[in-house]
């Protein structure tokens, strides 16, 4: 029997103290509020110890929160700043995250599960690298003016918006919560988080970290709980300006609901479920090291995960066969083990959703190629087998519903037209992954797939300043250069005459 590094062996070994208690971070202190606020174990998902309490943050915290971040937006020690003047807090602010880079992948492996090597090397990167753009971004960001009317010169500028609610997901805290946060806060904002119920700790210790940067007292804040609870207390209230989600398509129709109430500006990164498509001019090399790739990296727990596996007849037998052969052989284990590809899911619940799904395929008369069980020989864990089903019907409903996991459906196609029927069959439109060397083929497909992102022979990848963001159901709005400026600032128009008016004199007897 296998069995993952201890919370403690971890803790020791990377120099921090594990916590009893995972509060809110309100106005630059710790949150430890009433006894009575309802608190509920984490358990390491890896060893199933238990890791630390959450302490909710029900509505009377949140509205200290928020009120925190709406004097520090009002009082103006940092929305009112210059640029220039931000541009060295906001680089303390990446120095201290680079000082506890390591500590803070160790945490949020520890966490959620995920493979210690991944997070050190592209969570943490990204998570700096989110804020170096933004720097850049408000450093080169400039008004406009329009004079074509001849009598007025119309100058348009931006100003930061307020108070932003962003609202993190478990998978990925750090890197997904940094990229609304670094944009809000470039821009001049204040901002209250609210971490998920599943990873609250990662994001408390990064909110520590920031204020090593001696920022304003209320700039960031953190409340922890339920959505049910804390986020709807925070997305409710009054005093927020904008909203930022990043989760499941179910609580973003809650929140769009609930911004209409406030007419409050939203942006929302939903869920997806991604057509993977091989056509039989790929590099087949690389389409099965993309594929993998595609929907195993952070233990397949993201939204942006290559689901549905759409191969070509004339390579799909072999296409197939390498890639379930690879699949079995994935290592799987303790995150902290140099060799792991594959950590456990993040939380009993979500495994057992993700086997259930295993049972549905099953059912609806679909072929298993490899998993859909448990992990044998782990002692404690929630770990499972990537899991691969031969489908038939595309609306079965392992293609249609986000799964969440190491979890692929594969489906054989003849022809692109065919291909984009079964891509564009979906009521999410997040990424699109297409493996051909044969550019009108590319070019035609990429042209007619809905989704958001084409990654065409590579996956995953990445570029800060292009938008990011999904059609039909997989959200609402875009991150990246112009998008999150938009979110994050509101437009002024200020007309000036070019000379003095003449005026009609109402009111004026002859």
């Amino acid at each position: 029997m296998s069995s993952a590094r201890s919370a403690q062996s971890v803790a020791d070994e990377f120099g921090f103290v594990l916590p009893d208690h995972v509060p809110g971070f309100v106005d630059a202190a710790a949150c430890r509020h009433a006894a009575a606020s309802h608190k509920f174990d984490h358990l390491c998902p890896a060893t199933e110890e238990p890791l630390y309490r959450v302490i909710e943050c029900d509505a009377g915290v949140v509205d200290r929160a928020v009120t925190a971040a709406r004097k520090a937006f009002d009082g103006g020690a940092w929305s009112r700043l210059s640029v220039a003047a931000r541009k060295p807090v906001l680089r303390r602010m990446i120095d201290a995250i680079d000082r506890h880079r390591d500590e803070l992948a160790a945490i949020q492996s520890l966490e959620v599960g995920l493979p210690l090597s991944g997070v050190q090397g592209m969570h943490m990167q990204r998570t700096i690298d989110n804020f170096d753009f933004f720097i850049e971004v408000a450093d080169t960001l400039g008004g406009h003016s329009y004079t074509q009317t001849g009598r007025y010169t119309s100058l348009v500028t931006r100003e930061p918006v307020g108070v932003v609610a962003l609202l993190s997901p478990w998978n990925a805290p750090l890197v997904l919560s940094s990229m609304k946060l670094a944009a809000a806060l470039a821009l001049g904002n204040s901002c209250v988080i609210k971490a998920s119920e599943y990873s609250p700790w990662s994001l408390y210790r990064f909110v520590e970290i920031l204020h090593e940067a001696d920022i304003p007292p209320g700039l960031v804040n953190l409340v922890n709980g339920r959505g049910t609870v804390t986020g709807k207390a925070l997305v409710e209230h009054p005093g927020v300006d904008v909203i930022g989600f990043v989760g499941g398509t179910a609580t973003g129709r809650e929140i769009i609901r609930s911004s209409a109430e406030g007419i409050r500006k939203v942006g929302l990164e939903l869920g997806g479920k991604s057509a993977n498509i091989v056509f039989d001019s790929a590099n087949l090399e690389a389409a099965v090291d993309g594929s993998l790739i595609a929907i195993l990296t952070g233990n397949g727990e993201q939204c942006l995960a290559g689901s549905r596996l759409l191969v070509q007849d004339g390579v799909a037998d072999a296409f197939i066969e390498t890639f379930i052969d690879r699949m079995r052989r994935v290592k799987i284990g303790d995150p902290f083990a140099a060799e792991t590809e594959l950590g456990p899911m993040a939380f009993a619940g979500h495994r057992q959703r993700v086997l259930d799904y295993a049972a549905i395929a099953q059912a609806e008369g679909a072929e298993l190629l490899c998993g859909g069980r448990a992990c044998d020989g782990f002692e404690r864990g929630y770990f499972i087998e990537p899991t691969a089903f031969l489908v038939e019907d595309n609306r079965a409903r392992v293609c249609q519903e986000e799964i969440f996991g190491p979890f692929v459906t594969i489906q054989r196609f003849s022809t692109p037209e065919e291909a984009l029927a079964l891509a564009n069959e979906s009521e999410f439109g997040l990424v699109s992954y297409v493996w051909s060397e044969h550019l009108p083929t590319v070019m035609h497909v990429s042209r007619e797939l809905k989704a958001g992102t084409v990654w065409v022979n590579t996956p995953l990848a990445r570029d800060l300043r292009a938008p990011f963001g999904g059609y039909k159901q997989s959200g609402l709005g875009r991150d990246g250069l112009h998008a999150s400026v938009d979110l994050m600032t509101e437009e002024k128009t200020v007309m000036l005459p070019n000379e003095p008016l003449v005026l009609p004199k109402l009111g004026v007897s002859d």
